[in-house]
């Protein structure tokens, strides 16, 4: 039996746990997960308590849809796949109040975010995130920061593999200019940019 295999089985045998009521199964999901979906919602939402709420709507939404689960993808890139939907529809809320905010008062700020106000790198790494529009920060997350082949990345986000690769080009140049340009400091550790591209 391959890793990938053993993985399947064992995520197949937790869900078939919980299904029959086991909520010990289902904490060993949460547990063995949280911290993967906590990373792929902070990196498409910052450190907010937007993102707290979505990585704990992603184990809600998964527990009542664990019937639909037939372990095709690992469990891991299934909670992956809802915490980036989640995210995504989260962040089309955000744009279309901030729209509509923009229409009622035209003193609204265009940004909420104060980039004097950045005090370290990974700071720097969510505020630089969050300037990419969302379907070139969904690559960015699951390819980079979850560290996804191209293939897994395609199917999550359900797009062709050159479509990720086109993506992720795109945006790695776009994090780049980002960071190199912006002037709140005089300069940008090369390690913050080496970290993400």
């Amino acid at each position: 039996m391959t890793t990938s295999t053993k993985i399947h089985h064992d995520d197949l045998l937790l869900v078939r746990q919980a299904l029959s009521g086991s909520h010990a199964a289902f904490r060993r999901i949460v547990e063995t997960h949280e911290q993967s979906v906590a990373r792929t919602v902070m990196g498409m939402l910052g450190s907010t308590t937007d993102a707290e709420d979505i990585g704990q709507e992603t184990f809600i939404r998964f527990y009542h849809a664990m019937k639909q689960y037939k372990g095709e993808a690992s469990l891991k890139t299934y909670l992956t796949r809802i915490a980036i939907n989640l995210s995504l529809n989260l962040i089309k809320k955000r744009n279309k109040r901030r729209w509509i905010s923009l229409n009622t008062d035209p003193v609204l700020p265009l940004a909420s975010e104060d980039v004097f106000n950045i005090k370290d790198e990974k700071e720097e790494l969510e505020y630089a995130l969050r300037q990419l529009d969302p379907e070139f920060r969904s690559v960015v997350v699951i390819r980079l920061i979850q560290g996804y082949p191209t293939k897994e990345t395609a199917e999550i986000l359900d797009i062709p593999q050159g479509t990720v690769l086109s993506r992720l080009s795109r945006a790695q140049q776009k994090l780049k200019e980002i960071l190199n340009i912006k002037n709140y400091h005089d300069e940008i550790p090369q390690k913050t940019v080496n970290q993400i591209v």
